[in-house]
C-alpha cells in the first residue's frame, strides 16, 4: 500500500456524517474546518511535549481535548486512538505513550490536507 493511499484511509473523514452534522450548511463547515486547521497543529505539538515529558495528566487532558475535537468532525479511526492515549494517561501508564502517540500520529497524518479539500469543496 502507498504512503498517500495509506494516508487517506487513516484520516478517513466521514463526509456524509459530517455534512448532516452541520446540516450541510457549508459554510459552517467551512468554518469548523479552519477552526480546526488552526487549533490542531497546537495540540498536537502540546501532546507531544507531555507525552517526551512524561506527564500523564496534561497528556490526558490533550488527548481528550484531541478526541472531541476529532469526534466532532466524524473522524471516527483517530478520534478512537486519541481516546486510547487518554485512557493510557488516565491510568498513569506512561510506557505505553509513546507507542500510543505514534499510532495516533499515523492516524492523523494525511487529515490536514485531507479537510483542506474538503473545506475548498464546501465554500459556498
Amino acid at each position: 500500500m502507498n504512503k498517500a493511499n495509506r494516508s487517506a484511509e487513516s484520516a478517513s473523514v466521514n463526509l456524509s456524517e459530517l455534512l448532516a452534522r452541520v446540516d450541510n450548511d457549508r459554510a459552517l463547515l467551512c468554518e469548523l474546518l479552519s477552526i480546526f486547521k488552526r487549533e490542531f497543529p497546537d495540540h498536537l505539538h502540546a501532546l507531544r511535549n507531555a507525552v517526551a515529558g512524561n506527564d500523564s495528566a496534561q497528556a490526558a487532558c490533550i488527548s481528550h481535548t484531541l478526541k472531541g475535537m476529532l469526534a466532532n468532525l466524524a473522524v471516527a479511526k483517530a478520534a478512537a486512538s486519541a481516546s486510547r492515549l487518554e485512557r493510557l494517561a488516565r491510568a498513569g501508564e506512561i510506557s505505553a505513550l509513546g507507542d500510543a502517540l505514534a499510532r495516533f500520529e499515523k492516524e492523523v497524518e494525511g487529515l490536514l490536507p485531507e479537510m483542506d479539500s474538503y473545506r475548498a469543496e464546501a465554500r459556498p
